[in-house]
């Protein structure tokens, strides 16, 4: 039997929790456990876990592989670099990492707070500054003599319907 340490979700939906246990590692997620580890709790800040980390030792040390997830909680409860030591042949008790509150601001609200609903958007100020740099003659400009400028529009009318329909030839 090749043993698997995983979390096994419990709690109601959208409110996960979930204790972590050893399965065979050929059955489903949710199936009968062979040992009860711990539990963890994800949506507290910051995250809480209980972990019997001798136990969970004794399962590594015979052969039980952790899932990426259980290895993450593992590690946070000290177990993993416990065992890492054990198979380099040194021996270090189990210390559990002291988790801290997350806080992080939210992004909506706080642009929502910095800029009031009718105000004009960034992408207008910064068409305006290009045009007023424009009308300010540089050093290079006076020095170079003036070259007359293209126009913007064609000259035929005819160019210009050939580039975009009108409405009325589409209909």
């Amino acid at each position: 039997m090749a043993a698997k340490i995983r979390l096994k979700r419990v709690g109601r939906r959208g409110q996960p929790a979930y204790r972590v246990v050893v399965l065979d590692g050929q059955k489903p997620r949710d199936a009968k456990v062979v040992a009860d580890l711990g539990h963890y709790d994800p949506k507290t800040n910051p995250p809480t876990f209980e972990v019997d980390g001798d136990a969970a030792l004794k399962w590594l040390l015979d052969g039980a592989k952790a899932t990426r997830a259980a290895r993450g909680v593992l590690s946070k409860a000290g177990v993993m670099a416990a065992w890492d030591a054990a198979m380099r042949g040194e021996t270090v008790e189990i210390e559990a990492k002291e988790l801290k509150a997350t806080t992080k601001p939210k992004k909506a609200k706080a642009a929502a707070s910095e800029e009031p609903a009718g105000a004009p958007e960034e992408s207008t100020e910064t068409a305006e500054q290009p045009a007023e740099a424009e009308a300010e003659p540089s050093s290079e400009t006076e020095k170079a003599p003036a070259e007359p400028a293209a126009p913007a529009e064609p000259a035929d009318e005819d160019e210009a319907a050939g580039e975009e329909p009108e409405e009325e030839e589409k209909a």
